[in-house]
């Protein structure tokens, strides 16, 4: 798995101009789910973000977690993160997960998350989305399963 993640004011996420979703303080997450990946990578991730601290403190120094600052989570699936440009102009998408499967983590990563006692939002899966994101910092980190 790969995600994407960025340290947000503020966020939201649009299908057909319709808001499904959005999020004060917090994380958006970018999510690719790849052929052959388990729960136990969507675990890791789950394990690393929700201890990440990545806010400032009243020094301003990066050391506070999710949970300390009362943020929130927009997740986002996103296929293309698992793009294969090394060939020609076109970007394959092989690597990515069959959509089921990819769809079956793609929930169980978003509440697994919850369970931790996280607020969740999600777009829609498979959907032309719109996110509109205020990156803080700004600050963005990408974790991917394969270079733990």
């Amino acid at each position: 798995m790969k995600v994407v993640l960025q340290k947000v004011s503020q966020a939201s996420v649009s299908v057909d101009s319709e808001e499904l979703g959005s999020i004060k303080q917090g994380y958006v997450l970018l999510v690719g789910v790849k052929e052959g990946d388990t729960e136990k990578e969507a675990d890791y991730l789950v394990k690393k973000i929700n201890g990440l601290r990545i806010f400032e403190d009243e020094a301003g120094k990066m050391n506070l977690d999710i949970h300390q600052v009362g943020g929130s989570i927009l997740s986002i699936s996103q296929f293309t993160l698992l793009a294969d440009t090394k060939k020609g102009n076109r970007p394959s998408f092989t690597k990515s997960a069959h959509p089921d499967e990819a769809l079956r983590l793609y929930r169980y990563f978003n509440e697994s998350l919850r369970d931790e006692e996280l607020v969740v939002k999600e777009g829609e899966f498979g959907a032309h989305m719109v996110v509109a994101i205020e990156n803080d910092g700004p600050v963005t980190i990408v974790f991917d399963t394969d270079n733990k």
